[in-house]
C-alpha cells in the first residue's frame, strides 16, 4: 500500500525526493503517514481537497481488494497555512456582529438591506 501512495504522489509533485510514506500496523489496520515538501502541499491537497480525496479513494479501493483497513493521513508541516492562520481568516471575513447604530439606522449605508438579526417571529399555534 505504501508503494502505491508513493507512486501516485511522486507523479504529482514538483519535488518527488521530498515525498515519503511511513507505514505502521495497528489493531485497526494499516496507518499511512504521507509527508511531502511544503511547496508541494497545495498540489497534493488540490482544490477543495479533491486531489487528496481521490488518492484516499484509490487507497480505499486497493484496501478493499486486499481485505484490509487503511488510514491515509497527510502530514501538515510546521508553519502550514491551516495551523496558524485560521483566526486571521475569520477576522478578515467580517464575522463581527453588527453595531447597534448599524441595526437601528440601516439607511446610513448605501447598499444596506433591512436588518434581519433583530426581527422576531412568533410561531403559530
Amino acid at each position: 500500500m505504501k508503494d502505491l501512495v508513493e507512486y501516485i504522489v511522486k507523479s504529482l509533485v514538483t519535488k518527488p525526493d521530498g515525498v515519503s510514506v511511513e507505514e505502521t500496523n495497528s489493531e485497526e489496520g494499516v496507518n499511512l503517514l504521507l509527508k511531502v515538501d511544503p511547496e508541494d502541499m497545495g498540489l497534493v491537497i488540490g482544490k477543495a481537497g479533491q486531489t487528496i480525496k481521490a488518492i484516499r479513494r484509490l487507497v480505499l479501493i486497493r484496501a478493499m481488494a486486499d481485505n484490509i483497513r487503511v488510514n491515509l493521513e497527510l502530514n501538515d508541516p510546521e508553519g502550514g497555512r491551516r495551523s496558524g492562520n485560521q483566526e486571521e481568516s475569520n477576522e478578515s471575513e467580517g464575522t463581527e456582529e453588527p453595531k447597534d447604530e448599524e441595526i437601528e439606522n440601516p439607511e446610513k449605508a448605501e447598499d444596506a438591506e433591512e436588518p434581519k438579526a433583530e426581527e422576531t417571529v412568533e410561531p403559530e399555534k
